[in-house]
This record gives structure tokens, C-alpha cells and sequence, in this order.
């Protein structure tokens, strides 16, 4: 309630044309507290249907807020097809409000011919005849970290040449936290490396072979688009959000979550083929280029921003306040 008060009395203060709010939690309150105060256009952009996937009361309750919440924006984004598909087959979106926005990133900065292989690798100490196989993430088990380390440590006690990495903030005061001896347990056994926090993610993407994300559960899941701008093959866990980057067999694996064994076989098999690894990268980079470029993002989101500009304020396009001012 007290984030709602606020974000009311700050709508009011800066009295914007224009409301658009991101993720569950500050999707609700946002809209709300934007339609409290007046605000003329509410837009949001789904990131994930939190809780769909749970049992009982948890998959229910996000679901009715997310509902309700949707009935005071003017239009509903959502950035997996699937999401879409089913806040219309729940009537809390209309067709004619709402629209498939997928995900995007900087294609001219996730690029793999601007950054030369060898210097990535050397930046991270890693020799050129090693395979590589990493994760972006926060460390959380929710991201599949167990079964990720144990992917990890059957390579260990294989004697196979891999090199496993994870680049991602250790956060403590989530209730899912990796624990921190945890990290520290397989960072002393050379199980697998843990990078960090990362400035330089397209390097690190650059120096890898195979790019793994055993989630559990996601919205559109950004690293994958990443290391598929990069050129990577991917193997996800067959979920929502992660289906709509790869597709079966073309630019990567889809894997039942929480299936250890299963992760562990596709990858395995990556790592012993390099044809395979080559075809799957290739086919991952040529679909980033085309349905995965931030650019066209934000072409259909100023275009739905100028649709209702004009339909419901009755602005023209090239319409300034006098007071003009980005915020």
C-alpha cells in the first residue's frame, strides 16, 4: 500500500501521458495507482505469467491480479506467444488491446564477427582446444542451478576437457539463493567457474561453445536471446518463454525441467560434435537477426504509443507538450 500511495503522488507530481510498467509486481501496482491518478494511457508489457505453472491457489491468485490489473491499462504487450494465448483465452485481454511484442536486444553489440574468439578466451584463461559450456544468470536455484552443477561435476569426473561457467550475481537475500558455500565448494574443486557480475557479457558469451539454461521458469529469457545474437546453439528447458528461442533441433535442445540426465546428455553430445555445434549456431544467429532485433521492439511499441495518442487523446503525430522533457 505504501508503494502504491507513492507511486500515485509521484503520477500526479510529473503527470506523464503516458504509464508503461514492466514485471508482475510493479505491473499491478502501476496500473492501478497510475489509473488513480489520472493518468490518460496505461500500457504493460507481460513478462511472464508468474506463478502459471504452480499448483493450486499459487497458479490462481497471480493470475486474477495479473486480470484484474490488465482491465486498467489501454493496451497489454506480452513478450511470449503462449502468454498471450492465454490472458485471451481468459478473457482478461481483448484481440483488439493486446499484441505479441517477443524480445530484443542490440544486434550490432551481440554480434560474434566483432569480437575475435582467441582474446575472449584469453581474457578468461582458457585455452583454444577446450570445449565451453556456460550460463548467464542470477544465482538462484530457480535458474536450474542444480542440475547445472550436476551437469558439471559428471564432466569432472568423466576427465572430460570442459570448461563450465557461469557469469551472474550471487544474491544472498533471495529466499532461493545459491548458497554461498555452495560457490565456494565448486569454485575449489574446479567444477565450475564462477565469473561474477560482468561488464563485458559479450566477451563471455564469445568464449563459449554451448550456451545452457535449465530454468524452471521464465518470461522471455534475455541470456538465451543473448547467446543466440552470439551465435550459440542453446539447450533450455522446455518451458514457457524459452520455447519461443529455440526450436527442437534447429538452433538447439528443448529438455524436461529438472532432468538432470537429461541436460546432461545434450550437452554432452554438443560437446563431442562440432558440425552440430556449427549448424545450431549458425541457424541461432540467423534467427536473432530476424526475429530478435531490439529495434523492432520498440518500433511496435511507439507505434502502439502513437495509435493511442491519437484514437483516445486525439493527438497528431508529432505532438510535443511545452514543456517537453524525457524522464
Amino acid at each position: 500500500m505504501r508503494a502504491l500511495i507513492d507511486l500515485v503522488k509521484a503520477f500526479r507530481r510529473h503527470r506523464p501521458l503516458i504509464v508503461h510498467t514492466h514485471t508482475p509486481k510493479a505491473g499491478v501496482l502501476g496500473r492501478v495507482g497510475a489509473r488513480i491518478a489520472g493518468v490518460p494511457l496505461v500500457v504493460n508489457t507481460v513478462h511472464g505469467l508468474y506463478g502459471y505453472d504452480r499448483p493450486g491457489l499459487r497458479r490462481w491468485i497471480p493470475l486474477l491480479l495479473e486480470g484484474m490489473a490488465a482491465r486498467f491499462s489501454d493496451f497489454e504487450f506480452c513478450q511470449s506467444q503462449e502468454d498471450l494465448d492465454t490472458l485471451r483465452r481468459l478473457h482478461a485481454v481483448g484481440v483488439d488491446r493486446s499484441a505479441y511484442l517477443g524480445n530484443g536486444v542490440d544486434l550490432s553489440r551481440f554480434n560474434p564477427a566483432i569480437i575475435d574468439r582467441t582474446e575472449a578466451r584469453e581474457r578468461l584463461g582458457i585455452g583454444p582446444d577446450s570445449v565451453v559450456v556456460g550460463t548467464v544468470g542470477r544465482l538462484v536455484w530457480e535458474k536450474g542451478y542444480r542440475e547445472f552443477f550436476a551437469m558439471a561435476d559428471r564432466f569432472q569426473r568423466l576427465g572430460r576437457h570442459v570448461d563450465v561457467l557461469v557469469a551472474g550475481p550471487h544474491e544472498p537475500v533471495k529466499r532461493d539463493a545459491v548458497p554461498g558455500n555452495v560457490i565456494d565448494d565448486l569454485s575449489r574443486q574446479g567444477t565450475v567457474r564462477f565469473l561474477g557480475m560482468r561488464a563485458d557479457i559479450p566477451w563471455v558469451y564469445r568464449a563459449m561453445d554451448i550456451f545452457v539454461l535449465p530454468s524452471y521458469r521464465e518470461g522471455f529469457p534475455r541470456s538465451a536471446v543473448e547467446a543466440a545474437a552470439m551465435g550459440l546453439p542453446l539447450v533450455l528447458t522446455d518451458i514457457r518463454g524459452c520455447r519461443e528461442v529455440v526450436r527442437e533441433g534447429s538452433n538447439g535442445f528443448l529438455i524436461p525441467p529438472k532432468d538432470a540426465d537429461a541436460l546432461f546428455d545434450r550437452v554432452e553430445r554438443l560437446t563431442t560434435d562440432l558440425d552440430l555445434r556449427t549448424r545450431l549456431g549458425l541457424e541461432s544467429r540467423r534467427r536473432a537477426l530476424a526475429e530478435f532485433d531490439e529495434a523492432r521492439v520498440i518500433r511496435e511499441t511507439l507505434s502502439v504509443y502513437r495509435r493511442l495518442l491519437r484514437d483516445k487523446l486525439g493527438l497528431k503525430d508529432g505532438y510535443r507538450p511545452e514543456s517537453a522533457a524525457v524522464r
